[in-house]
């Protein structure tokens, strides 16, 4: 794609002297970070058909401007500096100027709500954030949005800032403490750090177009281009799916088609229907749950389209007007409003019908009876009042999402909170997400294509640090199957597959009764240790030998050590069957773990930290944990 900045954005950026005046798009700006030791690549947009010259400190380079306004510009590589640059660009309509540019290392901080989670909820925050001015640590948190197309710009402006109390108190504490690290490593390498996070989001809805197709097809991309320019329209071709779903899980009940076959209720209020005392929804709100209500349009109303707004409705609604589906959205705090063609309305009494989803804590409505209206094309607005119907579904889980939906949409975070980054080079990218995808299949080819996404964007010499997901859940007894572990196994697998990841485990410092563990000081300090080319440890093989397992390792310092006791904790032996584990005491030599195999027993894998919650104690010297794995046994050379 096109990589373009529109001049209402980059107001906040530098001064524009008129509209066609050249300007970088809206992740560039004062007192932004350039990366060093590679070529600066800059994007704007300026007068269409023209040339843009660009000078950095003492080099210059020039771009031709496209018929669409949109230009590229290649600066010859920097070393690093904390001297703040000036950058200048120019054509036949103007100049504009950006002050108090560093050259150092970009990183890209990106996942769910573990990354996303700030260093006012990490331990040790008030000391912390005492300590966190520093002017060559570089900010820049994007706001969240999602979008069915990439955009251009961002949902709103954003500007570089340095690193203060202030500005560090609501950014990724992962990212920050991962910059603090580096800076104490090497204190003349400036550090920019771009926050782009949010809680509970899919690996899916990270993923550039390229990587939607590879996952999904080409038609997946086809009807998010359709969303983008026609909703009901994507609307219209996607429900086939939810219709097939609800058929099969409803013995081939219709409701949309005749609602009168469900067993209707006067809804208490419009409110979460968790505060629907007596209803059973009250204690079970995962659910999914009808509700029904109507209005009145007179016969100059029904020839034009309508609006119809039902405020927020968490977390899923499939919505129906005279049994026609109007609109399909995920997102719990997403207002809604559905246009209405003429030809799904009728004079007299028209029925809306909300097929309502929720999938976990609260549900049903969002806002008050206020935001629920119908707004005919001329005229007051129709109050759709409080007066609503209810009847719960006989149906269970969750139906078919949309390609467009909100946290779990293909590219659709990619789309709205990455593309307008434009192709900025990066130093690497940190990568904390994978809760949402646990008991989801392919997440190991889930981050081939983000890897291959952040590269084709932001450069190949981009590094790849993947967060491996902590310990959270069940403390186990016994050898368990695990969601957690298997995908542990396949961010190792990923990382292991790419020649510039590394894996930094976070197994050992999570919080069995918290999703959200507080100890983002020491994943800081991994992290700065993985990009700046530490080896962390890694399985590499499990060799039969002898009557025992020796599974061997790289990435240890120090030897292997098992801390406060004699043996390394979640080891297990395994047999070709799903059930088989047992554990095993391993005894450690350097970097081999070596395991007696019992007599009788056909060992054919190894497993560590095989559970959603494990208690481990492997480490190197350097107090680096061993990752969660599995390993295949094969016999010896």
């Amino acid at each position: 794609m096109i990589w373009r900045g529109l001049a209402g954005i980059i107001a906040i950026a530098a001064p524009v002297a008129t509209a066609a005046t050249p300007v970088l798009g809206p992740a560039y700006g004062d007192a932004m970070v350039l990366q060093r030791g590679t070529p600066i690549v800059l994007a704007g947009t300026a007068q269409a058909d023209g040339t843009v010259y660009a000078t950095l400190g003492d080099t210059s380079a020039q771009g031709n401007v496209d018929a669409d306004g949109n230009f590229t510009i290649t600066l010859p590589a920097r070393a690093a500096s904390s001297r703040g640059l000036t950058l200048t660009l120019r054509d036949d309509t103007g100049s504009t100027v950006y002050d108090d540019i560093l050259v150092g290392d970009v990183f890209l901080c990106s996942g769910q709500s573990n990354m996303e989670l700030p260093v006012t909820r990490a331990l040790d925050a008030a000391n912390q954030l005492r300590n966190a001015g520093d002017d060559a640590i570089r900010l820049f948190k994007v706001p969240r949005e999602t979008a069915a197309v990439p955009q251009a710009d961002f949902a709103e402006p954003v500007a570089w800032q340095a690193a203060s109390a202030e500005t560090v108190a609501d950014f990724s504490a992962a990212c920050f403490y991962m910059a603090k690290q580096l800076r104490a490593d090497d204190p003349g390498v400036s550090i920019g750090l771009i926050h782009s996070n949010w809680g509970g989001s899919a690996a899916r809805a990270w993923l550039s177009p390229d990587g939607v197709k590879a996952i999904s097809g080409e038609g997946s991309l086809g009807l998010l281009q359709t969303y983008a320019n026609d909703p009901l329209a994507a609307t219209q071709e996607f429900v086939p799916q939810w219709f097939d779903w609800w058929r099969a899980e409803d013995g081939g009940q219709e409701p949309w088609r005749d609602s009168s076959v469900l067993e209707w209720r006067a809804a208490p209020q419009i409110s979460f229907w968790n505060e629907w005392t007596g209803t059973g929804l009250d204690t079970d709100p995962v659910a999914n749950v009808w509700l029904r209500q109507s209005f009145t349009l007179d016969a100059d109303q029904v020839g034009e389209p309508i609006t119809l707004s039902i405020g927020a409705i968490d977390d899923l609604d499939l919505t129906f007007v005279n049994g026609n589906p109007v609109g399909y959205t995920f997102g719990w705090g997403v207002e809604r409003t559905y246009t209405v063609p003429a030809a799904f309305l009728q004079e007299g009494e028209n029925e809306v019908l909300i097929a309502a989803n929720n999938a976990w804590d609260t549900g049903g409505f969002f806002a008050g009876a206020d935001r629920l209206f119908v707004q005919p094309a001329s005229g007051d607005p129709i109050p759709l009042g409080a007066d609503w119907e209810y009847s719960i579904g006989a149906v269970q889980g969750t139906p078919p999402r949309a390609p467009w939906d909100a946290n779990a949409g293909l590219g659709v975070m990619h789309n709205a909170m990455i593309a307008p980054l434009g192709p900025m080079r990066l130093a690497g990218v940190a990568w904390y997400q994978g809760e949402s995808d646990v008991g989801q299949p392919d997440y190991d080819a889930k981050l081939r294509e983000l890897f291959a996404g952040w590269r084709a964007q932001f450069g190949q010499q981009a590094r790849m640090l993947v967060v491996q997901l902590a310990d959270f859940g069940q403390r186990q007894p016994q050898p368990v199957e695990s969601g957690w572990a298997q995908l542990r196994q396949e961010q190792l697998d990923a990382v292991r597959a790419d020649d510039n990841a590394a894996l930094v485990s976070a197994i050992d410092i999570g919080e069995p009764n918290d999703i959200h563990p507080a100890n983002k000081n020491d994943l800081g300090r991994r992290l700065a240790a993985a990009f700046a080319g530490q080896a962390m440890p890694m399985p590499a093989q499990a060799v039969r030998n002898e009557g025992r397992i020796e599974v061997r390792f790289t990435g240890i310092e120090g030897g292997l050590m098992a801390q406060g006791g004699p043996y390394p904790l979640g080891v297990e032996l395994c047999e070709a069957q799903e059930d088989s584990c047992r554990w095993a005491l391993p005894h450690l030599a350097g970097d081999t773990m070596l395991i007696a195999i019992p007599e009788g027993f056909n060992a054919t894998r190894v497993r560590h930290a095989w559970s959603d919650a494990p208690i481990v104690n492997l480490y190197d010297a350097r107090g680096y944990p061993v990752p969660g794995f599995e390993l295949a046994v094969s016999a010896a050379n």
